[in-house]
């Protein structure tokens, strides 16, 4: 075999992206799940349900400097209501409850999961530009500037 369908990858191969875990910083996983800075691991993260603090009390990194967006808004948004709609239906079919059972189940449940899943989508990806320290793009003649 050559080319592509004979190319295997070493599972000992270092990506140039790669970087090991510094010590005292959390797993990306672990960071989101517990809103943890992604620097020291201080559960400092979050200032409100799902907004960030300007910056960590403990070892003073600036969370704004990156940029998470509202990309994961509308995405969970759209998954967790694909979601409930589907579990709505099933439970409607299966046991026709009244009106009222599904706006007590439904709309509490929709609210905490689409708040906590940005907060774990929003810290997961702050863990993760920091891990792997993403920054803006630049030109090279910029830098020479």
């Amino acid at each position: 075999m050559s080319g592509a369908a004979g190319a295997r990858r070493s599972l000992r191969t270092k990506l140039p992206g790669d970087n090991p875990k510094q010590e005292g910083q959390p797993p990306v996983w672990r960071a989101a799940l517990f809103g943890l800075c992604p620097e020291c691991g201080a559960p400092t993260l979050f200032e409100g349900p799902v907004r960030f603090r300007a910056k960590c009390d403990t070892c003073g990194l600036d969370y704004g400097r990156y940029n998470v967006g509202d990309g994961p808004a509308a995405f969970l948004t759209l998954i967790i209501g694909a979601l409930l709609i589907a579990l709505a239906l099933t439970l409607d079919f299966a046991l026709n409850p009244p009106l009222w059972v599904h706006i007590l189940l439904w709309v509490p449940l929709t609210v905490a999961a689409v708040v906590y899943g940005l907060r774990l989508a929003k810290g997961a990806l702050l863990a993760s530009e920091h891990q792997r320290r993403a920054a803006e793009g630049r030109r090279a003649e910029d830098e020479h500037d």
